[in-house]
């Protein structure tokens, strides 16, 4: 295997590549790397906000830590077993979608992708925006929304290896500031009967435990993005375990911290714990909270950069199923750009009811996703093993079709299974649910029916002839990838 410290396919250090398969001479970086990276995508204050749903519905501090912790460490295997997919492929997320839904019906998802990607994008800018103007004491929030996503754009255009090194720096000065911040949380008073074990309610519980494994699996489509130049030799095994350890430790520890300070202001709670974290960081020291929010600001702008890169691609991919694209830095700049715009003017007419509808597109993102990450997950490692033949996957006629029905159907039929059990806030509540109090238990339902039916609808592939494809076509794939012609 041949590999080089740097990839050849760059303009002035800018990637170029977008959604095209990453040659072996073009794979480098190394797999710690994945740690940092995850663990700062999650160690920011959206994260922190996902924290928030129980403890603002009623329940009791501890169980709401027990739940945050069980739902991450769930929900987090499944965004794990995809980074895994990425150094063995050598293709970001999304595109990997193709041999399941096929060429054309693998648009179903990418929809849904993009609008994940754009709306984070809203909630971080807003969030970013609101702690650089509470930092600086000014009223300056849409001028902010405009200067944060201007730095977005200029880390995602410059793409994979920045947004690495990024992560790095940040997670170092994170580890240190919320250190602080979390040590300072023990020398808090809190409201009698915050720490009660003994009152249990399963609606908050259930609804927190089902928005934390959302957010964890809303990562799924994002893995590959940031593992695809890695050597495939890595190992999925250290692979996986380099991902769920960075991502569970940053999402749980964020997590907790937003419910602790929820917990200890009660019913005077800001909505966002922005204020929160201020007045305990000054309470150490009078300008830390300050320091504080300008870290919580930064892990966003690097996260603002994540969505526009990945939406990117899939808005790339999307073009793609129509019209044949080729892959060059002008269309990357161009859809990124397009997704920035996208992004500000959701932000730019943001609501004030932040942690309602953080919620709701949280649970949203659930149902969405759950039935794709037990049909992707399925395909790569029980039915075809992981083992794909590329070059097909860029061919509007090729071996996996236009439309991929098992995939589709499953999908469909597993979202349906789940409209029961789902529990939207106020806004939709299935019959089943209503039936047992409002809890949703619908992440049990779709994961097993999407992924049980999809093995059953594709137990006739024919993984080995596809198997000969692919090592037929191996080395032109390889020869068409650095020449730029696949």
């Amino acid at each position: 295997m041949t590999q080089t410290k740097e990839p050849a396919q760059r303009a002035g250090g800018i990637e170029s590549r977008s959604i095209d398969y990453v040659p072996l001479t073009e794979r480098h970086g190394k797999l710690w790397h994945l740690g940092p990276l995850w663990f700062m995508s999650n160690a920011q204050i959206a994260t922190l906000a996902v924290g928030l749903i129980s403890i603002t519905e009623g329940a009791t501090l501890p169980w709401s830590i027990i739940a945050i912790v069980v739902g991450t460490l769930l929900g987090t295997l499944f965004m794990a077993f995809h980074s895994a997919q990425g150094p063995q492929l050598g293709l970001p997320q999304m595109i990997q979608s193709r041999p399941q839904f096929g060429y054309l019906g693998a648009l179903l998802v990418w929809l849904f992708a993009y609008v994940q990607y754009a709306g984070f994008n809203v909630f971080n800018t807003v969030l970013a925006s609101e702690s650089m103007s509470k930092s600086t004491g000014t009223s300056w929030i849409k001028p902010w929304h405009v200067i944060i996503t201007l730095i977005g754009v200029a880390i995602a255009i410059i793409g994979y290896d920045l947004i690495h090194r990024a992560e790095q720096i940040l997670t170092y000065a994170m580890l240190i500031v919320f250190g602080i911040v979390t040590v300072l949380l023990f020398t808090l008073h809190y409201p009698a009967g915050t720490f009660d074990l003994g009152h249990f309610q399963a609606a908050p519980f259930f609804g927190q435990f089902g928005v934390v494994a959302g957010y964890q699996i809303s990562w799924a489509i994002y893995v590959s993005d940031y593992s695809r130049y890695l050597p495939p030799d890595v190992t999925v095994r250290k692979t996986f375990y380099w991902t769920y350890g960075g991502s569970a430790v940053g999402g749980a520890w964020m997590m907790v911290i937003g419910a602790t300070l929820a917990a200890w202001k009660g019913k005077a709670f800001s909505g966002n714990a922005i204020a929160e974290l201020k007045e305990v960081g000054d309470h150490f020291l009078n300008g830390f909270g300050d320091v504080v929010l300008v870290l919580a600001a930064l892990g966003l702008v690097s996260v603002i950069a994540l969505n526009m890169y990945g939406g990117s691609l899939t808005l790339i991919s999307a073009v793609d199923s129509f019209s044949k694209v080729k892959p060059t830095l002008g269309i990357r700049i161009a859809t990124i750009a397009f997704t920035a715009v996208l992004s500000l003017l959701g932000a730019l007419v943001a609501t004030s009811n932040f942690l309602s509808d953080f919620n709701n597109f949280l649970l949203l993102v659930l149902y969405l996703f759950i039935p794709w990450t037990a049909v992707n997950l399925v395909d790569y490692y029980v039915v075809r093993r992981g083992h794909y033949a590329i070059a097909e996957i860029f061919k509007p006629n090729g071996m996996y079709g236009r439309w991929g029905w098992p995939g589709i159907v499953s999908y469909l039929v597993g979202f349906i299974a789940m409209t029961p059990f789902f529990v939207v806030g106020s806004l939709y509540t299935g019959f089943v649910a209503k039936s047992i109090h409002d809890v949703d238990i619908s992440f049990f339902i779709g994961l097993p029916v999407a992924g049980l039916l999809y093995w059953f609808l594709a137990r006739n592939i024919d993984v080995e002839a596809e198997t000969r494809v692919a090592r037929e076509e191996q080395e032109e794939l390889e020869r068409a990838a650095v020449q730029g012609t696949l």
